[in-house]
């Protein structure tokens, strides 16, 4: 088969949806696994329907499907050679039902997007993996995810009610729908009756049931669930939970139904620390009956590793470590008064644990455990690939697994490898880097793995615990259950693909070495790219990752590049250089949300910047120079032009603009569209007799006037300054000053350099030296200005200011009905939205906070310059709130972020201080 005719047929069944390029193919290629397949084409179907007609596609022209989701999955379940199916993009959905009890979900929704719509409830999943915030419903299906607390009572398969499945045939199954099991029979017989042929062939075996009880009593992921045919009658709910766990190789997932659990949201946390592993473990027991939720061991690897983290506590740093071993324990309770109840009758282990309520110091005890993975593969040589692995074992069996696990690491030259994980489960993890370029080194992994197999095996354990079988144990299935159910295994694949195109390789294999093929290398590039995981957390708080890139495909395709000039493809490398410039430099946010959620904390914004400064010529960098030097006329020029913009008939500056970008390239020339404000006013200076603070009002107030007839947030503050009775100075030449933030943005580094020389003396005279605090209205300028001054020059958002010096002398609101508040990236960064709340609160009865609310991505001037990568950004979150009724207000903490939050919804977005002004004006002291 042609390429052309592959595109073709998958064109045919999912229109507008196929890609083929080198971009595309290599990006989507990677995951959080150490394997490395690159996809022949990529499609991204927009319903069920498609998925159907690409599954008829694949069996015609006999081309293999996997279906990709979060692509956090670390086993190898999401590479593939063939076609790749990325499930994410369009299937989001998600509906509570029966007051919280259900949810019915699509498997592109995140765990933590739907915890967060279930939280109003007091409801959550059952399965609490830990990359909760990345994986996605379909992986957690697929995987038979659990986590810390939900053991195997309340895992995947336990919870999971029914599933909407759309079989390799192409035909469509309801499994929670009245005549399901008929219509199963009806359209699929062949499977129905095959299904029940195996239900009764596993049953009529004592020794096929003896081991699948025995595997299923612990967490296990290795292989396909044939516990299914124990627990469940009915073809349709054996099929249904032969789905969870199968890793995409049975069937599409195409709506998922959970039974939740309830949240329990009063819990105490404790660091117990033991002499050594013998007798961590041996205070297990005692622990598992005093109904802990979780009991989280670490051994003394990780206890030293944990030392190295600046966020260690006192109390660790104290330990000397030698043979030590830790059980981090937590209680989750219901109530207040069952918590108490619980810490008032501990004995045994439990009656010397120091237990923190805390919601700080419960987070500094929980980032010990979670900062393992961050402090080993961050610090990992450059060129090796960070392998996470699990496997469990019967309780009792913990302690010599791990003392013999540590003996292999030692065996085979493994320094520095750490094992944690749920000891009350018996399932562990553990974390080594290898360099899969050296021939050697692949080996050495090839003969840790052999054994590995033989000690977990002779354990009575299993080798997947958590994280699916993937590639890495495929060969091991048989080992693991035996022939008998191993050919149960077999012909549950047969019945369901005949033609074996779904996942192929996955989960069973004939090939012996499947888990030393195609094993990813990771070239060093640069110091940004480095350090990547490439476990995929970043994305879903990426604004582009559904017009362009996320950071995850930015980085490995910065190592694609350094591949292909490696290799001497030439071709190549121009070809992915030429779309990166649009895809991941010119539609990048530099929003730095990324690195909130990378666990190795990397800012692909830095990297971006840095792309844009090796791009940027001689005349940029002197005109933006100039522009710095001259920063007050600059601002009054571009306020002038939006006022006269806004006063003539709304098609010329739009058919202007649209003319220039045609002519000139797009990311230089704005694109103007009529929800504009007018222009702004002059920033003036201010002086005061007695100054609390020096307020730094952002240049942007100057460019962008405010939403109608408002006074704006310039004016505001100073209003609610005043009448707080609040004295506030504005530093001379305010007009020239700026925190320097579209230089950084744009790799402008002269220009960066003239305007910090401005502004740093500037404000050391205005601050007296820096006794005095600096307030800024806008949050990123804030954020801008921090990273942009001396560190002894303190710089406060207003909204944090206003929150507590201000707020507590105003006198009372007015308030309204509701407001819609949005944060924005820099309010998260600088920890803000807690205080925005608490003054949104201040001025309405109802507080809404959109679900779906995420960085808008209008990023200064890049809404003007790239409008479609905020309406990709937004739009979940402008669905969502075209979906309520209208609200009394709309507010952020940005100017340019209200711009493209009104340009998203139609509402007009404005400051929350200029709203808390409007709410108090007139009425009480100081109007």
């Amino acid at each position: 088969m042609s390429p052309t005719d592959l595109l073709a047929a998958l064109e045919q069944a999912a229109p507008g949806a196929v890609t083929a390029r080198a971009s595309d193919r290599l990006a989507f290629a990677h995951d959080a696994s150490h394997y490395l397949l690159t996809p022949q084409a990529v499609v991204t179907p927009h319903d069920a329907r498609q998925i159907a007609g690409l599954l008829r596609a694949a069996a015609d022209q006999r081309i293999p499907l996997t279906f990709r989701s979060g692509g956090t999955s670390l086993s190898g379940q999401a590479s593939a050679d063939g076609v790749l199916v990325d499930t994410r993009r369009h299937f989001r959905s998600i509906e509570v039902l029966d007051d919280g009890a259900r949810v019915r979900v699509q498997p592109g929704a995140t765990v933590r997007a739907v915890n967060n719509r279930l939280a109003r409830h007091r409801r959550k999943l059952g399965p609490d993996p830990a990359s909760e915030s990345a994986c996605t419903i379909g992986g957690v299906v697929a995987n038979n995810s659990s986590g810390m607390a939900c053991g195997v009572e309340f895992n995947t398969y336990r919870t999971l009610e029914s599933a909407v499945l759309v079989l390799p045939s192409g035909t469509v199954i309801d499994t929670g729908a009245p005549d399901a099991d008929e219509r199963l029979r009806v359209l699929e017989p062949g499977l129905h009756e095959g299904l029940t042929q195996l239900r009764d062939r596993i049953r009529a075996d004592p020794a096929s049931t003896a081991t699948i009880q025995r595997l299923f009593t612990i967490k296990n992921t290795m292989g396909y669930g044939v516990n299914a045919f124990l627990d469940h009658t009915r073809p349709v709910d054996i099929l249904t939970h032969l789905v969870v766990g199968s890793e995409g190789t049975l069937a599409f997932v195409a709506e998922a139904t959970f039974r939740t659990v309830p949240i329990r949201p009063h819990a105490a946390t404790a660091l117990l620390v033991f002499p050594d592993l013998a007798a961590a473990t041996a205070a297990l027991p005692d622990l598992v009956a005093a109904g802990l939720a979780t009991i989280e061991l670490l051994d003394a690897t990780s206890l030293r590793v944990a030392q190295r983290d600046p966020q260690a506590g006192a109390e660790l740093l104290a330990l000397a470590v030698d043979q030590h071993a830790a059980l981090l324990i937590e209680f989750q309770e219901p109530t207040a008064d069952a918590l108490t109840t619980r810490l008032t009758g501990t004995t045994g282990p439990l009656s010397e644990a120091v237990f923190s309520c805390d919601p700080a110091e419960r987070a500094a005890l929980w980032h010990i455990r979670k900062g393992l993975y961050t402090a080993v593969a961050g610090a990992r040589p450059s060129g090796t690939t960070a392998l996470l692995e699990d496997i469990a074992v019967p309780v009792e069996r913990l302690l010599p697994t791990c003392q013999s696990l540590i003996e292999l690491f030692d065996k085979h030259g493994y320094t520095g490898s750490v094992i944690f994980g749920h000891a009350k489960d018996g399932n562990i993890h553990f974390l080594l880097n290898e360099d899969f370029d050296k021939p050697e080194l692949v080996e050495r992994y090839l003969a840790f793995t052999d054994d590995l197999v033989d000690l977990v095996l002779g354990h009575g354990g299993t080798l997947k615990a958590e994280h699916g079988t993937g590639r890495i144990m495929a060969p091991f299935v048989r080992r693991q259950y035996g022939d008998e159910i191993y050919a149960v295994m077999r012909e549950v694949k047969r019945l369901l693909d005949p033609a074996g195109l779904l996942n192929p390789g996955i989960l069973l294999t004939d090939d012996p070495d499947t888990h030393i093929r195609h094993l990813k290398s990771t070239p060093t590039v640069e110091t940004e790219v480095d350090r990547c995981v490439e476990c995929g957390y970043c994305e879903p708080v990426c604004p582009s990752k559904d017009l362009t890139t996320t950071p995850r495909r930015r980085i490995v395709l910065r190592r694609e590049i350094a591949r292909a000039r490696d290799a001497g493809d030439t071709a190549l490398q121009r070809e992915l250089e030429t779309d990166y410039q649009y895809d991941a430099v010119d539609t990048c946010a530099v929003d730095g949300m990324c690195q909130t959620a990378c666990p190795v904390l990397i800012d692909t914004g830095d990297l971006t910047r840095r792309l844009r400064a090796e791009s940027n010529g001689r005349l940029a960098q002197r005109g933006w120079t100039t522009a710095a030097r001259h920063w007050d006329a600059t601002t009054r020029a571009a306020a002038t032009a939006l006022t006269v913009a806004k006063a003539v008939p709304p098609a010329l500056p739009a058919g202007a603009t649209t003319a220039g970008r045609r002519v000139l390239n797009p990311g230089t020339v704005p694109s103007w569209s009529p929800e504009l404000p007018r222009g702004g006013t002059r920033r003036r200076s201010r002086s005061a007799a007695d100054p609390a603070a020096v307020y730094f009002p952002a240049c942007v107030s100057t460019m962008f006037g405010p939403a109608g007839a408002g006074p704006g947030v310039r004016d505001a503050v100073l209003a609610l300054c005043d009448r707080a009775g609040v004295a506030v100075r504005i530093p001379d030449r305010i007009g020239s000053l700026c925190c320097a933030t579209p230089w950084k943005s744009k790799g402008l580094t002269d220009g960066y350099a003239a305007m910090r020389a401005q502004v740093i003396p500037a404000l050391r005279e205005a601050t007296d030296n820096g006794r005095l605090p600096i307030i800024v209205d806008a949050a990123s300028c804030t954020e801008g200005l921090i990273k942009l001054l001396d560190h002894d020059l303190t710089i406060i958002d207003a909204v944090a200011f206003v929150d507590s010096e201000v707020l507590p002398h105003l006198p009372p609101a007015r308030r309204l009905a509701s407001v819609v508040v949005h944060p924005t990236c820099s309010s998260t960064q600088l920890g803000l939205n807690p205080a925005l709340l608490r003054i949104a609160a201040a001025t309405t009865e109802q507080v809404i906070e959109p679900e779906d609310w995420g960085c808008c991505a209008f990023a200064g001037d890049r809404g003007l310059l790239h409008p479609e990568l905020t309406a990709s950004a937004t739009a979940a979150e402008a669905s969502a709130i075209r979906r309520e009724p209208p609200a009394s207000a709309y507010a952020s903490v940005n100017r340019t972020c209200e711009l493209g939050m009104t340009r998203a919804t139609g509402q007009p977005y404005r400051h929350i201080l200029e709203i808390l002004e409007e709410v108090t004006r007139g009425r009480g002291f100081g109007v």
